[in-house]
């Protein structure tokens, strides 16, 4: 009975650190919250994009629900007092995962890393499909320049 116990301690802490070695060098980003992800996008190609006001999420939402019937519903923001980061990031082989992370900032400008790992795949599967994945995440609004820094492994 000492033995399973001991097992299942190892197995709980192995799969925390595990958790931990995804998360980018970078500080937390203060009320960031996943608004919103998808694995099929209409957008092919890797961008991140801010999003300060409700005509451009609109516009964005439009754009991806072109090949879906009934499309994904348009997210409600408050954007006097939010704004939306949105991470697409393009032709995909196999699942991934994003985490943002602040790298540092000054009075005008604040500098983000976007980290993009592998979701790991059952084993014995050999054959990925193709993912065109967003995610879309929201912040408290400032009045700083963003910049994204994506992060490679």
């Amino acid at each position: 009975m000492r033995h399973l116990f001991l097992i299942a301690l190892i197995g709980l802490i192995s799969c925390k650190a595990q958790k931990e070695a995804h998360s980018t060098m970078g500080d937390a980003i203060e009320g960031l919250v996943l608004l919103d992800h998808d694995n099929f996008t209409t957008i092919d190609t890797f961008q991140i994009r801010e999003i300060r006001d409700f005509k451009t999420l609109n516009k964005f939402y439009r754009e991806i629900n072109k090949t879906r019937k009934p499309g994904l519903p348009v997210p409600m923001v408050d954007f006097t007092k939010d704004m939306l980061v949105l991470v697409c990031l393009g032709e995909q082989q196999g699942k991934k995962e994003v985490a943002l992370s602040q790298l540092r900032q000054n009075e005008t400008e604040t500098w983000i890393a976007v980290d993009v790992w592998d979701v790991q795949q059952e084993e014995g599967v050999s054959i990925q499909p193709m993912y065109f994945p967003f995610y879309l995440y929201k912040m408290p609004l400032v009045d700083k320049t963003l910049h994204f820094q994506r992060v490679e492994k």
